[in-house]
């Protein structure tokens, strides 16, 4: 998917430099802005950008909503209340599944991620404009995140499924072949049979469905193959 973040009425420097900082932890190139309230420019938007301040300094603005996302094939909002969206929105979903969702269309894909006003999010007009609208659980009793924090859940979301699709995503290592998983499983099997117990089979398997639940890397089936040998 092709992400183009779009800021509704930012109000307040500080939030835009931490926006402007979490844009770019997740290789976001460019920000577009509508109605901002602050300036883009301004000293506080540049100390707490960092060294993010060139997406303030290169930040194309709208007048409107509309402008802002006419380029867009699929318009995704977020929200911490559902309240506020459930009387003229239906297509709410977890975060995690409306990336999810979106990845399914392909990577053509441009999606226009609108991140509401610090103040009061995005208007229930706004949120009527939306394809999809992505809830982020919280604490019901303080349920609003940070602008900041809202956006920086989502991009780790989208970026984690790129890494996920592009095989990046695998912290644990190589997968091990499936005879070396049967020689782990013929080890402990040829362990336990010289051992006095009433269920073999069913020590089998329990070993064999937590193998394959864990789903060892390479490295560590090797070690457990070590180790019974």
């Amino acid at each position: 998917m092709r992400v183009k973040l779009i800021l509704v009425e930012p109000k307040y420097q500080v939030n835009l430099g931490y926006i402007a900082r979490t844009a770019m932890n997740f290789g976001v190139e460019r920000l577009y802005v509508v109605n901002p309230r602050a300036s883009l420019r301004g000293k506080g938007a540049r100390m707490y950008s960092k060294h993010a301040y060139h997406l303030l300094e290169g930040a194309k603005t709208y007048r409107n909503l509309g402008e802002a996302t006419k380029d867009c094939d699929l318009i995704l909002g977020t929200t911490g209340i559902t309240k506020k969206a459930k009387a003229n929105f239906k297509r709410i979903y977890f975060a995690e599944e409306a990336v999810r969702r979106i990845r399914r269309r392909g990577g053509r894909t441009r999606v226009g991620l609108l991140i509401g006003r610090d103040d009061i999010g995005l208007t229930s007009d706004e949120i009527s404009r939306c394809d999809m609208l992505a809830y982020i659980g919280t604490n019901p009793t303080y349920p609003v995140l940070n602008v900041s924090h809202a956006l920086a859940i989502l991009l780790y979301l989208m970026r984690r499924e790129e890494l996920r699709e592009s095989g990046e995503g695998g912290m644990r290592g190589t997968p091990p072949e499936a005879k070396e998983t049967e020689m782990l499983l013929r080890l402990f099997e040829k362990m336990i049979s010289r051992k006095r117990m009433r269920n073999r089979k069913a020590v089998l398997s329990v070993f064999r469905r937590m193998i394959r639940s864990t789903q060892p890397s390479r490295q560590e089936l090797h070690a457990l193959i070590t180790a019974l040998k």
